[in-house]
């Protein structure tokens, strides 16, 4: 499993992409992302442009220990795109909409650990490189409201389980990647 973190638009994505197709010739795309509106449309449609057309796209944010478990074909790798969206797109579902004041984020970051707990179980039983991208939203001030200090302690703790599950994790800055862990 080989990590790629950083900041937004820090071009995680492009090197992420660079580094799957040195490795694989064929890859699943895992995207995470809901298109919720028109310009997300749009930044749906700039990954989609910037990546072989060649690889097969899987979308969801659910259970993608299982994807990976049985939607992978022979000699194919896997790109994930992204952890944040990912957990982003749990904690709304899980939360049903409630007001942030109401919500139990211990209880929450449990549902959303047991998603990733079971993501890394299969990353390790898969023969197939697996290529996970994630923001690192710890680096910027603390937010003001609630709902989004929790966001960032949430993802900053599943960061952490994955960096150190990971055979190699990369920090891309400004479109630099940087190897920050190599087993």
């Amino acid at each position: 499993m080989i990590l790629v973190t950083g900041g937004a638009r820090s071009g995680k994505s492009s090197h992420t992409e660079r580094l799957a197709a040195e490795d694989c010739d064929h890859v699943l795309y895992i995207a995470t992302s809901l298109v919720t509106d028109d310009e997300m449309a749009s930044r749906v449609a700039q990954h989609q442009a910037q990546r072989p057309q060649h690889w097969r796209t899987w979308e969801g944010f659910r259970d993608l220990g299982e994807v990976i478990r049985h939607h992978l074909q022979p000699g194919e790798g896997v790109m994930l795109e992204c952890i944040t969206t990912m957990l982003a797109n749990l904690l709304y579902e899980e939360s049903a909409g409630a007001e942030p004041e109401s919500l139990d984020f211990a209880a929450l970051e449990v549902i959303l650990l047991r998603q990733i707990d079971d993501l890394i179980a299969a990353c390790q039983q898969s023969p197939a490189p697996i290529y996970i991208v994630t923001n690192e939203l710890g680096m910027s001030i603390t937010p003001q409201n609630r709902l989004a200090r929790h966001f960032v302690d949430i993802s900053g703790r599943v960061n952490q389980k994955l960096a150190q599950a990971a055979d190699e994790v990369w920090l891309v800055v400004a479109g630099i990647g940087v190897k920050i862990k190599c087993r």
